[in-house]
């Protein structure tokens, strides 16, 4: 904050003007000075009134409502002046002007009315993330997951754990610094070994919800890839229900990753649409095949988008052995093999494969053959046999996931599988023919993924990092060799509490205040 903290702020606190309402918000020692300055009264603490607004010169400027709450019982903490103006974009102009006026007045910064509620103890951090989420919740369960922690449920938790912690640090303390007197007794590290135990063991189950808080805030994310004109953009189109992304008949058209947000049964789904992965010459398309490989290797699903109509796409499925490919370090430890079969692949005339650097696991696949009607008629084939198997290997090499159908007898447990009744769809994305069941199964993946049987506690990287690093002092000061000797026990307690101290912004956050208020917006 570039203002200083004793000034009294002002700022717009609804929505984007012209509307019904302006609410003008004032919190500070002058808030009241200012009320009197523009209305002639302060009303009744927590009861609106009926104003006149005047300007300098005693220019009537608007009639109004008026709240006023007197510190500390207000939102900030502070004075805290509220108007509620009819919200045109001259009234208001004509309020902030008569409010800059006002000696000691100041425009607010971006969340510095959050700021100063957190700094005078009426929000913890959690609590200010979790009104931050809520203010930028987008689906229902984004904004039942935003108010719980809007709410304190994790900072209440978090103070409780602190708390407990606090007393057990009490024990060995005393331990430590009275232990020659006689009416202090001898079993001190006992309860507090006990109040360590415990607690570690909460934080663990805590921390074992897999990461569902952090993903529902972000969303399922799912990358729609493929070869060029094989209809990506019409899908994306499609799901969208409008025209998100230009279609063309031009192979090569999409150049940038094209980000579409959902609202899936309350859930977040953001679909992006990317360039086809192809061997290209031209700089630019090449650069628009490397962002969607590194797109798609972090999204949480792939779709898999091919043309149906395509020959040459309806071959792989008849020429099976010809195109696996196994790379020499891959895990299956068919170097061999697979080169033999990567090379009988360049022999028949296959495209040389774009190449990204993966080293984690890839994301699930599912196969979207487009152009159904036309599939229909040339492919006759039983696909219920047919798995696909995607290797884990360090070079990730797009237009080799889909030739990499194997036998069912040579594929390993931890290769991906397509099965026609769980992630083979076919679709015509031009008539929207089998979207339905795509959108529902996708639905239903959302739901597996963002959601669990409990609502999370933990939604945020930082939340879980400052968690786990409360679990890892408890756990060292459980050891042995540490619980053994009062100092180390109690330094790992003060660690652990640290740590909790840091989630609710109690200690040591002043480097992270800034990240965190930067995101709201002006009034807030």
């Amino acid at each position: 904050m570039t203002g200083s903290f004793n000034d009294t702020i002002y700022a717009l606190s609804s929505g984007r003007l012209p509307a019904a309402i302006g609410v003008v918000r004032i919190s500070g020692t002058r808030a009241g000075a200012a009320l009197e300055a523009l209305t002639g009264k302060i009303p009744a603490p927590r009861q609106a009134a009926l104003v006149h607004i005047c300007g300098r010169g005693g220019e009537l400027i608007d009639q109004a409502l008026a709240l006023w709450f007197p510190a500390p019982n207000s939102e900030t903490g502070e004075d805290v002046a509220e108007l509620q103006l009819h919200g045109g974009r001259a009234v208001i102009a004509a309020v902030f002007a008569a409010l800059s006026q006002i000696e000691g007045l100041r425009p607010a910064e971006a969340g510095e009315f959050t700021r100063r509620a957190f700094e005078n103890g009426k929000l913890d951090l959690t609590e200010v993330e979790g009104l931050a989420d809520l203010v930028m919740a987008e689906t229902e369960g984004q904004r039942r997951q935003a108010f719980r922690q809007m709410t304190g449920v994790l900072g209440r938790r978090a103070e409780s754990w602190r708390t407990q912690l606090i007393q057990a640090l009490a024990l060995v303390e005393a331990r430590i610094d009275f232990s020659d007197e006689a009416d202090v007794p001898q079993d001190l590290l006992a309860p507090a070994l006990r109040i360590a135990q415990t607690l570690a063991d909460e934080i663990k189950v805590v921390l074992t919800d897999g990461g569902r808080g952090e993903r529902l805030r972000e969303g399922l994310v799912v990358a729609i890839a493929g070869p060029p004109n094989a209809g990506k953009s019409t899908l994306l189109n499609r799901i969208a229900r409008r025209e998100a992304a230009i279609v063309s008949p031009h192979a090569g058209t999409t150049r940038d990753v094209i980000e579409v947000h959902l609202d899936l049964n309350g859930l977040p789904v953001t679909v992006l649409d990317t360039a086809g992965i192809q061997e290209t010459e031209d700089p630019v398309e090449l650069e628009g095949v490397r962002r969607a490989g590194e797109r798609a290797a972090a999204a949480d699903l792939i779709l898999w988008v091919v043309d149906a109509s395509d020959p040459a796409e309806l071959h792989l499925f008849e020429d099976v052995e010809a195109r696996v490919h196994r790379s020499e370090n891959s895990s299956l430890g068919a170097g061999a093999a697979g080169r033999q079969a990567g090379a009988a692949g360049s022999e028949a005339g296959t495209k040389k494969p774009v190449e990204l650097e993966r080293d984690q696991s890839l994301p699930p696949l599912w196969l979207v053959r487009n152009k159904i009607d036309l599939l229909q008629a040339v492919n006759t084939k039983n696909e219920s046999s047919l798995q696909l198997a995607v290797i884990n290997e360090p070079t990730f090499q797009f237009n080799r996931l889909l030739p990499n159908i194997v036998n069912k007898d040579i594929v390993q447990s931890y290769e991906y599988k397509f099965i026609s009744n769980e992630s083979l769809f076919d679709i015509s994305a031009a008539s929207g023919g089998g979207l339905d069941n795509l959108l529902k199964k996708l639905t239903e993946k959302a739901d597996q993924f963002l959601l669990g049987t409990e609502p999370a506690l933990v939604t945020r990287a930082r939340h879980r990092r400052n968690l786990e690093d409360a679990e890892a002092a408890l756990r060292r000061a459980l050891k042995p060799e540490v619980s053994t000797h009062e100092d180390l026990f109690a330094e790992e307690l003060r660690a652990a509490a640290h740590a909790l101290g840091r989630l609710t912004g109690r200690v040591d956050v002043e480097d992270i205040l800034e990240l965190i208020f930067r995101d709201f917006c002006i009034g807030k």
